[in-house]
């Protein structure tokens, strides 16, 4: 990866110029049986559209902060870095009365109406679908998000020294994010390209978002993210670590 890196969004661009094809992040739930893989490319061009969401449809400026309550979801990876390609404040798990914007699984619409900004709701269902009833006062991601641009470009350069990530009370500016997830790789047996991780970790602890997401990213390796991994046999778990070639495992 590009040692020059500052940022979360950074990252993501260095990955997609190295190997764009490659997959970055494969996404398990076993309560539903859903598995997703997305490429490199596949993974930006999510990000891009998200964050022109962000900027265009939703205002978002840097230093906005945005209350993500989102469990370990690949739609939830895709949030944290459109956050970070804004400028804005991914507040993991955080308080959406003290949010500009809030965005909300299923489980957590009621705790989400205390944010007087714009509302976005994830249905988290496959494939990236929609509410069957889109919730009331709420955007539905999966119907805002196909028509945004699929290139993005921020208004204002995002400067890595801002702060750009809230996780379980605590603060970390862009550089910050960078600069721990790649000094975290090497305990997590990622060292380099063709490294792929499993994480079974929820996304509201540092170690969860470094073993689900920053790491990988940081180190050209991907991630196999795993929602509910507790539902799955330990016989099939290890039928999965070899069917997706995973070299590493955090859960």
């Amino acid at each position: 990866m590009n040692a020059t890196d500052r940022t979360p969004a950074d990252l993501l661009r260095s990955a997609l110029a190295a190997d764009p094809a490659r997959p970055l992040v494969t996404f398990y739930d076993d309560a539903t049986g859903e598995r997703v893989e997305l490429s490199v490319a596949t993974f930006a061009n999510w990000v891009a559209k998200t964050a022109n969401l962000l900027q265009g449809e939703l205002s978002v400026e840097p230093g906005d902060r945005v209350a993500l309550l989102l469990p370990a979801h690949w739609q939830t990876a895709v949030w944290l870095l459109a956050c970070a390609s804004v400028g804005a404040v991914a507040d993991v798990a955080g308080t959406p009365g003290a949010a500009d914007v809030v965005v909300s699984g299923p489980e957590s619409l009621e705790a989400a109406r205390a944010c007087s900004g714009e509302r976005v709701a994830l249905a988290l269902r496959p494939l990236g679908g929609r509410f069957p009833q889109p919730p009331e006062g709420f955007l539905d991601y999966a119907v805002e998000v196909p028509g945004q641009g699929d290139l993005f470009r921020p208004y204002a350069p995002v400067d890595p020294e801002e702060p750009a990530l809230i996780v379980a009370g605590r603060e970390f500016s862009g550089a910050e994010v960078v600069e721990r997830a790649r000094a975290d790789a090497p305990g997590l047996g990622l060292t380099g390209p063709g490294s792929r991780l499993l994480s079974g970790l929820p996304y509201d602890t540092w170690d969860g978002l470094a073993a689900g997401l920053y790491a990988p990213l940081a180190t050209g390796s991907s991630v196999v993210l795993c929602r509910n991994l507790e539902a799955l046999p330990e016989e099939r778990l290890t039928q999965r670590v070899e069917a997706e070639r995973v070299t590493a495992t955090a859960r």
